[in-house]
């Protein structure tokens, strides 16, 4: 049966647009605000609350129609660095340009793009140039000078006054980057000061998603949120200046919490007259849980998300990019929930399907790997590696057949095909590997199509995957992880390695 939805878009937008409405009010000229999370495509969001639009907030800016604008920013040391989103396994630099061009397509204006933290760095500055040569505005920021405890520094022309003035003309500028740390708030800080000097009232506000203020500390949503930030060490938090200020209980994470008292006396020195904020949860603008109608269906999907958080960690840590005290974090925030792998329940399957292929002795170079997917009826499928197929390849042509109603044993891709394949792996491009990846498996399985009802059939049915849960019990390839990024859905994997040889390309 499909799964509960436990989240109404309608009823968050109107609560988020009113609450954006009330805060423009509050500023005659001009309204920084602040998007923390992701702006366009907020997977996580969509993971954690059953039903929630990974594009609502788009939807949002739509209905402020031309009083709002986009700035972007970006972090030159991430683009230096080549930092990945993994929710499409691109660097934050071509997260930027798809982002304009989302944003475009939904006719929201992009105003300008900000290089933060710039100091001539050769990626940021040929970034710069890129998108010059595209007819993008771009501005550079350098560090701000004395920043955070020097605010006679930071507040004067030496410090936010030495940042470019970015020129914008709508009452609503919201500030948005790829990633955490990307300087927003900098940037919206740097331009109430502009705003103030030239005597324009301008104010700031964060439009934030997560932690959800008014859930509980352990609720699992809030918790996955700490589970999703374990490399940066974000820990959710009883925001006590709100407690002191309003008698209510909040949560907010420790960075918001630790930095609201400079940040509160920096914008005081900016205005000149006492902030209206009294804590980190009044700079927010965050509705999403009054959008929540079923409390049990986005527990479960926060714990389900945490397991996933574990899953991909413990693989960033076997590839070097994370320390075990990432993986220690995730796996003390899943105790402290009473939290196994298992609970995740294409586990146990993929796992059974790889013992399955070891005792047939159906593996490749040694290596038994096993792949299910969760169905949306809740059917599991599974599928194991042979020396023609990859395990994740298999299981999205089972999980193929089973949707089309075609027997499990029929074969979907005629022999011919893959054996074209193979000698085009090995003999012509020089490859070690005969099996075929996802990315090779739906290729051959799109051109099997041409001339087999069965294999059209089939490719009919592989957008119905989307949003299916995955696991896999060794590190997926390129090639097995770029197709199952395509098809949409869910993946998990053991940090298990698929092959003995150090370099992969396919």
């Amino acid at each position: 049966m499909p799964k509960p939805t436990g989240f109404d878009n309608e009823k968050y937008l109107a609560e988020q647009t009113a609450a954006i409405e009330e805060r423009v009010a509050r500023f005659s000229d001009k309204l920084y605000l602040e998007f923390g999370g992701k702006l366009v495509w907020d997977l996580h969001a969509a993971r954690v609350l059953p039903g929630f639009d990974p594009n609502v907030k788009l939807r949002l800016l739509q209905k402020l129609g031309d009083r709002a604008e986009v700035v972007l920013c970006i972090y030159a040391g991430d683009i230096e660095k080549k930092k990945m989103r993994a929710d499409f396994g691109i660097t934050y630099d071509s997260d930027a340009l798809k982002l304009i061009d989302d944003l475009r397509e939904y006719g929201v204006v992009v105003r300008a793009v900000v290089i933060t933290r710039f100091d001539e760095q050769p990626g940021a500055v040929a970034f710069k140039l890129r998108l010059e040569n595209r007819g993008v505005t771009v501005y550079t920021h350098r560090s701000t000078r004395g920043y955070p405890t020097d605010i006679d520094v930071v507040v004067s022309d030496e410090g936010y006054g030495a940042n470019s003035y970015i020129e914008t003309d709508r009452p609503i500028v919201v500030v948005t980057g790829p990633g955490p740390n990307s300087g927003k708030l900098a940037t919206c800080l740097s331009q109430v000061y502009h705003d103030h000097r030239r005597g324009r009232k301008a104010g700031y506000a964060k439009f934030e998603t997560f932690p959800i203020w008014n859930l509980p500390l352990e609720h699992p949503v809030n918790v996955a949120y700490e589970a999703a930030t374990a490399e940066l060490r974000d820990i959710n938090q009883l925001d006590h200046f709100h407690l002191d200020a309003h008698g209510e209980r909040a949560v907010n994470y420790n960075r918001d919490i630790e930095a609201f008292p400079l940040l509160r006396r920096i914008i005081e020195r900016i205005t000149g007259e006492a902030s209206f904020y009294r804590s980190p949860t009044d700079m927010g603008v965050n509705r999403a849980g009054f959008g929540i109608v079923d409390d049990d269906a986005v527990r479960e999907a926060g714990a389900q998300e945490i397991v996933r958080r574990y899953f991909r960690y413990a693989c960033e840590h076997a590839m070097g990019l994370v320390d075990r005290g990432t993986v220690q974090r995730l796996e003390l925030l899943m105790d402290n929930l009473d939290l196994d792998v298992e609970r995740r329940p294409v586990v146990v399957p993929a796992r059974e399907a790889a013992a399955r292929a070891r005792a047939a002795g159906k593996g490749n170079d040694g290596i038994y790997c096993g792949a299910a997917i969760e169905l949306s009826d809740g059917e599991v499928v599974t599928g194991s590696n042979s020396p023609l197929m990859h395990a994740s390849a298999a299981l999205v042509l089972n999980a193929a057949k089973r949707l089309a109603g075609i027997p499990r044993e029929a074969d979907l891709i005629p022999a011919g095909v893959i054996q074209a394949l193979g000698h085009l792996k090995t003999e012509v491009l020089i490859g070690r590997r005969v099996s075929l990846d996802v990315e090779e498996a739906l290729i051959a399985l799109a051109v099997s199509a041409t001339s087999h009802p069965a294999a059209a059939a089939a490719v009919s049915r592989l957008r119905e995957l989307r949003g299916c849960e995955v696991h896999v019990t060794h590190m997926p390839t390129p090639g097995d992880e770029a197709g199952l990024r395509k098809l949409g859905v869910n993946l998990t994997s053991e940090p298990d390695f698929a092959t003995r040889h150090l370099f992969v390309s396919a």
